[in-house]
């Protein structure tokens, strides 16, 4: 899902244009494009990683339950470990996804900032 931030560095050389080339490539309209593309992509991936999250926390949540009826279970514990880690690595990819969303946007802005004024509201 994250193909479009790790290639924005080439879709911004192949597409638009530097000052010497300027008048050959709409620039405008191939920036407004790739912030489409890229508020789309971090929206849908946002979307995907929080659903992730409430479902495995809505597990952890029910084996906690679980486990204060029946403590000694020792294979109910070993899932209950097995869900608390798998969310936690979840929330920590809310991180990563944030570092990742950074680099592209700076790169778009880097070369796009000319030809292209996002929105105020997004």
């Amino acid at each position: 899902m994250r193909t479009i931030d790790d290639r924005i560095v080439h879709e911004l050389n192949t597409t638009v244009p530097t000052a010497s080339f300027a008048g050959k490539i709409d620039a405008s309209q191939t920036c407004k494009q790739l912030y489409e593309s890229l508020m789309a992509a971090h929206a849908s991936r946002d979307r995907v990683i929080k659903n992730c999250i409430a479902q495995t926390s809505s597990v952890v949540k029910q084996l906690r339950e679980e486990r204060e009826k029946n403590s000694d279970n020792l294979t109910l514990l070993k899932q209950l470990r097995k869900e608390q880690t798998k969310l936690k690595w979840m929330q920590s990819e809310l991180n990563v996804e944030e570092v990742v969303n950074d680099r592209s946007w700076k790169v778009f802005n880097e070369r796009c900032r000319i030809h292209f004024k996002p929105p105020k509201n997004e």
